[in-house]
């Protein structure tokens, strides 16, 4: 054979290789929200699968359609980033397009295990969180027959390792109150008469280091901190961002940009918590927070479009799905 051939042939080979381990040691990122291929209000719910396969489940919220969601597959830890109904999960779609993208059904009641614990329960998962939240989702846990040492704890400046991904979390300024709803029995009922909710310790959002290098935040629900430059920025380096816009309740989509390109400064942003319909046919709606945002940062936007994979690179560069 040509021995230039030869050359040839293995140094494809090696290029087909090298793409292979690339591809290999990719992040995928799956939103799973009320309609398909499309950013609607009560969407908060994602996957981040680790190139070694390990599967978190982010703000289960109201948009997975029960434990027995097909979508969710393999899951190894449960993230809740505060105990609001819209995260932890108080109700939840029937059925993947259920209701409108606006106004989705969310007829099912999770409560009072709460969505996050049925899922956690169903797929032999742990529940990892921080603050007073572990001992809450223990007591869950056990009273739907699931093992309680499940749920774990990491507090601010600690980490813990669920396969590949290492997890901490970071402060967020926010509320973070049990609804009676998830309690039950007297105290509750004290509790609603009162106007009040039980404390669960502060709110938090994430860091997650992957096995590939990519370090991504993930805001839960929360107004500006300094922790956003000093701890995920200079800290972390964290260079994927998932961040609310909702605006009212959390930081709205100018506020949002400022943490972006001012405090974090990452490679790759994905909005969340729009508490609003974002896109229509898969494309944004002028006008939108999720316009505004996107018109507003300096770095690449990608969409969260439901059952629609992002796949991101150690460096937080999307490389597919973008």
């Amino acid at each position: 054979m040509n021995s230039r051939i030869i050359v040839s042939a293995l140094m494809l080979s090696g290029v087909l290789a090298v793409s292979a381990a690339a591809q290999a040691s990719t992040v995928k990122v799956t939103p799973l929200g009320s309609h398909d291929g499309e950013f609607c209000a009560f969407d908060r719910a994602m996957i981040f699968e680790d190139p070694d396969g390990t599967r978190l489940l982010y703000d289960a919220g109201r948009t997975v359609a029960g434990a027995e969601d097909a979508r969710l597959g393999k899951i190894d830890a449960v993230l809740v980033s505060h105990m609001h109904g819209d995260h932890v999960g108080d109700r939840h779609i029937p059925a993947v397009g259920a209701g409108a993208c606006g106004r989705p059904d969310i007829a099912s009641v999770a409560l009072p295990d709460t969505l996050s614990v049925k899922v956690a329960a169903a797929k032999g998962a742990k529940i990892v969180t921080g603050s007073e939240m572990p001992s809450f989702f223990a007591a869950k846990l056990k009273a739907v027959g699931a093992d309680p040492q499940k749920s774990e704890l990491v507090r601010f400046g600690a980490s813990r390792k669920v396969g590949g991904i290492t997890i901490t979390t970071v402060p967020a300024a926010h509320s973070n109150g049990i609804a009676p709803g998830m309690i039950g029995g007297p105290f509750a009922e004290m509790l609603e008469k009162a106007g009040l909710t039980a404390y669960a310790g502060p709110p938090t959002g994430y860091v997650l280091t992957f096995s590939n290098g990519l370090v991504a935040y993930l805001s839960g629900d929360t107004g500006v901190t300094a922790e956003q430059e000093i701890v995920v920025g200079d800290q972390y380096k964290a260079k994927l961002v998932v961040m609310n816009i909702g605006d009212t309740f959390t930081t709205g989509p100018t506020e949002a940009a400022y943490v972006i390109n001012e405090l974090i400064k990452p490679a790759s942003v994905i909005p969340s918590h729009a508490n609003q319909p974002s896109t229509e046919g898969g494309k944004v709606i002028a006008g939108s927070r999720a316009d505004v945002f996107a018109k507003a940062v300096t770095v690449p936007v990608h969409l969260p479009l439901s059952g629609r994979t992002l796949v991101f690179d150690g460096g937080g560069a999307c490389v597919s799905g973008c």
